[in-house]
């Protein structure tokens, strides 16, 4: 199993935060795992991506340029990568400020409206988490225990009281991921 995942959006999203937790689960199962950020300047509010490779073999290199996953927070990102995934690959994307949708019908296209979501829980900083939810409930490539552990390891330790909340946004995330289009 490999999985190639561009994970877009705005700095400050906590897109490389999301990206560095998947990392850290994939090598708390033994897997080979590549983690890759790509950020503008202006860090908060500038685009921001991060490419993940998970993988139960020897990744050759970290550069992606087709991805079987992506990851959508903005219109800058879905404009950008929309193209980029392979067909019958998966994008997933939260809505808010996107005012073109995702158009391609060779891919599988899901929806989470993790910022509404987010403000419903009472708290803008687990929006990351609500997405990453999503997307393990349609790609489970790591186990939710193994996630536990790596925001373990990614956290500071001043944060880790934090994480029964961010384990509530992930199922959060799981239980109200929508299906847009779905390849039969």
């Amino acid at each position: 199993m490999t999985e190639e995942l561009i994970i877009a959006g705005f700095g400050g999203q906590g897109v490389l935060s999301m990206g560095k937790i998947l990392a850290y689960s994939g090598i708390m199962q033994d897997q080979e795992v590549s983690w890759m950020p790509s950020y503008g300047p202006e860090m908060r509010g500038g685009t921001a991506n991060v490419t993940v490779i998970v993988s139960d073999e020897r990744i050759s290199s970290p550069i992606l340029t087709i991805f079987d996953s992506a990851i959508i927070l903005n219109q800058q990102s879905l404009d950008k990568f929309e193209s980029g995934v392979r067909p019958g690959g998966v994008l997933l994307y939260d809505p808010n400020g996107i005012t073109r949708h995702p158009e391609r019908k060779d891919i599988n296209i899901f929806q989470i409206e993790a910022a509404s979501l987010a403000a419903e829980m009472g708290s803008t900083k687990i929006f990351n988490m609500i997405v990453f939810g999503a997307y393990l409930k349609i790609k489970p490539i790591v186990k939710i225990e193994n996630v536990i552990r790596g925001l373990k390891k990614s956290l500071p330790e001043r944060y880790h009281k934090l994480i029964p909340l961010n384990e509530d946004a992930i199922n959060m995330g799981i239980k109200n991921v929508k299906a847009i289009h779905e390849l039969k």
